[in-house]
């Protein structure tokens, strides 16, 4: 009799304590209303990567709603009121050319297991619309993206497949240069560029998740593979878990000539909360995340911010932003700064709503398109692997796949230039 008394007067004290913080605090109220009426979509979280390295995937032998050694678990996100997730199906670099692929589709079917092992809490998401459904459910719709490219061992057919398992973006490079692809690290000048950019197979790779509706995510690649994509990309591109370059001058964040292409093509920054890219220090707060939404908008406008906490994959995280419950806090600190409900709306989850929505548009109009089923050159693709055999090409290995790639990449290229001078 006396437990339940002391529980009835602890619950008492609790709600009475919510409401007098909730007075104080105008601002997290009005928050937690709109993130009640418009879903907040985050663009990045690891939690797959730390079930892979603290539990070897034996995801039976955890309880995400207990679970306290990462950033996420399923009562942080009811209180971080985490209406969409991009969980990473992430694997480091050290796999490439070696067992990428695999480990990749482990991740994969971690989330998928998320989702089977929590109902409640989780539906399996692939569209815009399963993002709304879920919501309306109240369970948070879980999506995948798989970062880095490196992920599809240069694979047309995998990346294909990867679709069909639900991968809705693929992050071109994480911190290695691909056979096709320049990574960040080499504007930093710790990596050399071995593409200037994209190579001509990185091209077909970016015209072939249009074609699938893919979403293309340049957060971690060198500015030079940035604009090449702008310039190519019939869809609008997202940067899943980046930064304002001007406020923290890192390369992994995004500069303000490229925020204002973003802006022209439709697409969608999702501001990273790590330390190193909100201040390029050790040590940050929410008022600093803030500045970088408001840098953005006042680049670009509202129309292309949204979150990518980027939470358990980083090690240092802003002071009242620790784990996913407390992303509400980056929402009350817009409305203090004068955010308009519309805006913060926006970054919360419309923005990205309209982005997946048009890559499905472009992929629904290019539906009558072959398969590119080109694929890399041998030459191009071997040279850093003794693992890789040569079945399907010439014996000779005489790179006659280059030059049929190169000339279907330029006939195609062609007859989007001419398709888009026939419709201004």
């Amino acid at each position: 009799m006396l437990s339940k008394v002391i529980s009835a007067l602890c619950l008492t004290l609790w709600v009475s304590h919510c409401t007098v913080f909730a007075a104080e605090d105008p601002y997290l109220t009005k928050a937690l209303k709109l993130m009640s009426e418009t879903p907040l979509i985050d663009g990045h979280n690891d939690l797959p990567w730390q079930l892979l390295k603290q539990f070897n995937n034996q995801l039976n032998a955890v309880d995400l709603h207990t679970l306290n050694t990462t950033h996420t678990n399923i009562p942080k996100i009811k209180q971080g009121k985490l209406g969409a997730q991009f969980w990473s199906a992430y694997v480091p670099c050290d796999t490439q050319y070696k067992d990428a692929v695999r480990q990749t589709l482990e991740q994969i079917d971690v989330v998928h297991r998320m989702c089977q092992n929590y109902p409640d809490n989780f539906m399996f998401a692939t569209s815009s619309q399963d993002i709304m459904t879920a919501f309306n459910q109240n369970k948070t719709a879980s999506l995948i993206g798989v970062e880095g490219g490196h992920s599809i061992d240069s694979s047309l057919g995998t990346l294909r497949t990867m679709y069909q398992l639900g991968v809705r973006y693929l992050t071109l490079t994480h911190s290695c240069n691909t056979p096709w692809a320049d990574n960040w690290l080499v504007d930093e000048g710790s990596d050399p560029s071995e593409h200037n950019g994209l190579s001509q197979f990185g091209k077909q790779v970016v015209m072939e998740m249009n074609r699938l509706g893919m979403l293309i995510d340049l957060a971690h690649v060198t500015v030079k593979v940035m604009n090449q994509v702008l310039d190519m990309s019939e869809a609008p591109v997202i940067f899943s878990h980046s930064s304002a370059y001007s406020i923290c001058k890192h390369a992994r964040n995004v500069p303000d000539d490229v925020l204002r292409r973003v802006r022209e093509k439709k697409g969608i920054v999702m501001v990273n909360f790590y330390n190193d890219y909100v201040t390029c220090s050790e040590t940050a707060n929410i008022s600093d995340v803030a500045d970088h939404f408001d840098h953005i908008k006042k680049v670009a406008g509202a129309d292309i911010i949204g979150f990518g906490g980027d939470y358990d994959g980083v090690t240092r995280l802003p002071e009242g932003l620790e784990d996913v419950s407390k992303v509400p806090n980056v929402v009350a600190e817009l409305l203090k700064r004068g955010w308009t409900d519309d805006e913060v709306n926006k970054a919360l989850g419309n923005n990205l709503l309209r982005v997946f929505s048009e890559a499905e548009m472009v992929r629904d109009k290019l539906t009558n398109n072959k398969p590119d089923d080109v694929p890399i050159p041998y030459a191009e693709v071997n040279k850093n692997s003794l693992c890789r055999t040569s079945h399907g090409y010439p014996d000779d290995i005489t790179g006659a796949g280059s030059s049929l790639s190169t000339l279907g990449l330029q006939l195609t290229l062609a007859l989007q230039g001419l398709l888009l001078l026939s419709a201004l």
